[in-house]
């Protein structure tokens, strides 16, 4: 994949592979003329840079490269096809072969590249149906099944990572798509949802923004305050969603869970206004977990809120908005201190959340951050402990500002370790001394034996040597 400025783009050039916008979104299929209708819609949305993943093409709509590369035959298109979820089922082998025993850093780390993982298959899910027209079934059902085995025995691992949107480099829809399939699958582990419905739940959380694909990329990924024109549009998102899975022969229910995410329990949704009986039950999670997402996580025109304030707008459910038993697991699930949340303590301490306690979701378990047991282990607290109850959650500046002081301290630690080393390291001249001393005492013993046979005195001869 090769950058190419708007510029060299003129009237009817065509291209011996596809042309996007960025590395998710197709603008022009292999050997597909540009029109100068569409360079002046791009001049217009003022994008300087596509992205080619070919040459021009001199042979029109045979493909035949100006470098004389050759168009993939099917077999290799097949073979990619096959091997979207490769890359994950390695990953979680992978994840089970290690021996990670009650480390907590390794544990995470693990998680963390599964989790990564699965940002790209979905990446690869969304770009392949955008290039082939084609998502596969049963492969993504699969995948989803491991993910909801993975999030049950990593819940809270997966739930610290979350809050760090910084961790994924993808586009919005990848982010938001997995955040919103891994807090709906634990949500509905809370729920005691039966596996069959819960891979429902996750394949349609993948899928439900897949819509927005039918629409110019610049409407969701700009930066500035959409037009009322522009908020229709966006307003259909559900419905192409729908079509694409429906056109795809997904199961009903998957149908509607897409079509209806953004549906109220108050009628005010879109796109149909349908009130909350007339709601599946997988569009009624997926609309709680998605307005959550949306809060707590920064878009091109809006900086993210604390997961505290998401909790509690979706806790105080004005106009009766959202499923309140839906809310209530969501909260059982992350708690009022979502995993990941850093907290300042009533004995003065700062601490992040790392698990929550089920009947107690306003006190839960944390971490201290800048103390640790003599042998290295973490200090785990219970906040329902009254000494350790939290005050309050640290602004974003007082989190960059602690761990900032964290990464000082563990870099201090480090270098003296380091130093402590070296000073307990013998040096080579000491090691050649050291060795010396220990040759001379055993040529004394071998003469005082030999002279000793013979009754003679004892004589050092080290000086001959």
């Amino acid at each position: 994949m090769e950058n190419i400025k708007l510029t060299a783009l003129t009237n009817k050039i065509s291209f011996t592979g596809d042309l996007y916008i960025d590395n998710l979104f197709l603008l022009a299929p292999k050997s597909t003329p540009v029109s100068q209708e569409l360079i002046n819609a791009l001049q217009l949305w003022q994008f300087e840079e596509l992205q080619l993943d070919g040459n021009v093409s001199l042979g029109g709509d045979i493909g035949v490269s100006t470098n004389g590369n050759k168009t993939q035959n099917n077999s290799e298109e097949n073979q990619q096809k096959e091997n979207l979820g490769s890359s994950v089922k390695k990953v979680l082998e992978d994840s089970r072969a290690i021996n990670i025993a009650n480390d907590e850093s390794l544990r995470l780390n693990m998680v963390k590249n599964v989790y990564l993982e699965y940002a790209n298959y979905i990446e690869s899910v969304y770009t392949h149906y955008s290039t082939h027209k084609e998502i596969n079934q049963e492969e993504l059902s699969e995948t989803v099944q491991e993910l909801c085995i993975f999030v049950k025995d990593n819940k809270r691992f997966l739930l610290r990572l979350l809050p760090d949107t910084s961790l994924i480099n993808k586009n919005f829809l990848v982010i938001h798509s997995l955040r919103c399939t891994v807090l709906a699958i634990a949500t509905a582990l809370q729920l005691h949802m039966p596996l069959s419905k819960m891979i429902e739940l996750g394949v349609c959380c993948i899928l439900h923004e897949i819509g927005m694909l039918q629409l110019p990329p610049q409407i969701y990924m700009g930066s500035k305050q959409l037009t009322p024109g522009e908020k229709a549009m966006i307003s259909k998102h559900p419905v192409y969603g729908h079509l694409i899975v429906k056109n795809l022969n997904f199961p009903t229910t998957i149908q509607l869970g897409i079509l209806e995410h953004h549906e109220k329990e108050n009628g005010t949704g879109y796109p149909r206004r349908l009130p909350g009986d007339k709601l599946s039950y997988t569009a009624k999670i997926i609309s709680v977990i998605c307005s959550y997402e949306a809060i707590t996580s920064k878009r091109n025109y809006k900086s993210e809120r604390s997961s505290l304030d998401g909790m509690v707008e979706l806790l105080l459910n004005k106009n009766n908005t959202y499923s309140p038993d839906i809310v209530r697991a969501l909260l059982h699930t992350v708690s009022l201190y979502p995993i990941g949340t850093y907290v300042y303590l009533k004995n003065r301490k700062i601490a992040i959340v790392t698990d929550t306690v089920s009947d107690n979701p306003k006190c839960p378990i944390v971490q201290l951050v800048t103390e640790k047991q003599a042998d290295g282990s973490p200090v785990i607290l219970e906040t329902e402990n009254p000494e350790y109850a939290i005050l309050r959650v640290l602004t974003k500046q007082e989190q960059s500002d602690v761990l900032k002081i964290v990464e000082e301290k563990r870099k201090l630690i480090e270098e003296a370790q380091k130093i402590a080393m070296e000073l307990n390291t013998p040096t080579k001249s000491q090691n050649e001394s050291q060795k010396q001393e220990e040759k001379v005492p055993e040529k004394k013993e071998s003469v005082k034996a030999t002279f000793n046979e013979n009754e003679t005195e004892e004589v050092d001869i080290s000086f001959f040597n």
